[in-house]
């Protein structure tokens, strides 16, 4: 095989190379130092967002706007509080009992012992009040008509068979707690009455309930 005898063939090519190859080097230094100088100088957060607003001036000024952040995001970045809890504060006040306030309720001896500031309301046996317990029965398992259909609905803080007396229910006798109730929370009762349209004239009040004892134990 011959040997090309054009040495300038050769130095061609090689001159071609030594131009070109460094030129390709030197403007991929440039674009990296300015993207370096486009991150670095320009950066700045976007307001109401985790983003980067990058910006930058002179003859060849190029302005990077970020996307809207999507609902998301702005959620991720939005600082959540945690939920407020409200404690209802009950007033009690003990009660200093003579032997003129013992009563009795079924044959025996009870006592006053402290009076608590609630907010008392009234339901009745029926469906409008009971859905879908309206089956004549409370949760003590006792009779609607127990106590000739006084009785009161009160949380767990009460025993079943505990004595209240409510300020113009039942004559304000000492009345027996039977039942419960999904809204009856804390300081809330419920008194029973014998329709929903007497029960609805009851509304809403805060009274002075008093908490009674059997003195005998």
């Amino acid at each position: 095989m011959k040997t090309s005898t054009k040495p300038w063939l050769r130095r061609q090519s090689t001159h071609a190379a030594g131009v070109v190859l460094p030129a390709i080097c030197a403007l991929t230094a440039f674009v990296g130092v300015g993207l370096g100088l486009l991150v670095v100088q320009g950066a700045q957060h976007s307001p109401g967002t985790s983003l980067l607003q990058v910006t930058t001036t002179g003859a060849a000024a190029v302005v990077a706007e970020m996307a809207p952040a999507a609902p998301a995001a702005l959620a991720a970045a939005t600082p959540i509080e945690a939920p407020t809890e409200t404690v209802t504060v009950i007033e009690e006040r003990p009660v200093d009992a003579t032997p003129s306030d013992i009563r009795y309720f079924d044959g025996r001896p009870i006592r006053p012992v402290k009076t608590i500031s609630m907010i008392v309301t009234a339901y009745s046996p029926d469906a409008r009040s009971c859905a879908p317990f309206a089956d004549g029965i409370t949760a003590s398992g006792k009779s609607v008509v127990t106590n000739g259909g006084k009785l009161i609905a009160a949380d767990k803080r009460f025993k079943f068979g505990s004595l209240l007396s409510v300020p113009g229910y039942n004559n304000n006798l000492p009345t027996p707690v039977l039942d419960r109730g999904g809204a009856i929370k804390g300081n809330r009762l419920d008194v029973l009455y014998p329709t929903h349209e007497i029960a609805r004239k009851w509304g809403r009040q805060r009274l002075d309930v008093v908490v009674w004892e059997y003195v005998d134990g």
